[in-house]
């Protein structure tokens, strides 16, 4: 493996999505991701349903770590199952085009509520792609003294 190469991908080893950035996307469903998101995720990743009504997205390394961890379910627990459909019956295996678009499937669009403005944000390990209105309404933060308090519980203090 050449040092580039080396470089690159211990660098998706260790990246951490982190950032907002607005976008629109196309009348051909068409997303441009951000570059700083391209460089880590590669040319080729997975959109799916995500949790609050967004979008996640994960590089494929990510994305068959999460695939594992689904498969480890048992069948015999109805809410297991629920989950697991719920990920995977709308995940997308995506392209990057020579534009840094991709093309983000009607299902997962109507998912999410999308029309035309979006908002991208880095959240470490994935993606997630909000309608902008959608995160406006997300993103306000006003009990975050609360929510923080609840952290300490699973064990993040600040």
């Amino acid at each position: 493996m050449s040092n580039n190469l080396t470089v690159l991908a211990e660098r998706r080893v260790s990246f951490m999505f982190m950032g907002e950035y607005n976008h629109t996307i196309d009348a051909k469903n068409r997303l441009i991701i951000p570059s700083k998101f391209r460089e880590a995720l590669g040319d080729e990743f997975v959109v799916t349903k995500g949790l609050d009504g967004c979008l996640f997205v994960y590089d494929n390394k990510e994305w068959s770590s999460f695939e594992e961890k689904l498969r480890s379910l048992p069948l015999t627990n109805k809410d297991a199952r629920t989950f697991v459909r719920f990920f995977l019956a709308g995940a997308a295996s995506v392209e990057v085009d020579k534009q840094g678009r991709v093309l983000i499937p009607s299902v997962l669009k109507e998912f999410a509520g999308i029309n035309k403005e979006v908002t991208l944000i880095g959240v470490a390990s994935r993606i997630e792609i909000w309608s902008k209105e959608r995160w406006e309404g997300e993103s306000a933060y006003e009990d975050m003294e609360s929510i923080a308090e609840h952290m300490s519980e699973l064990g993040l203090g600040i």
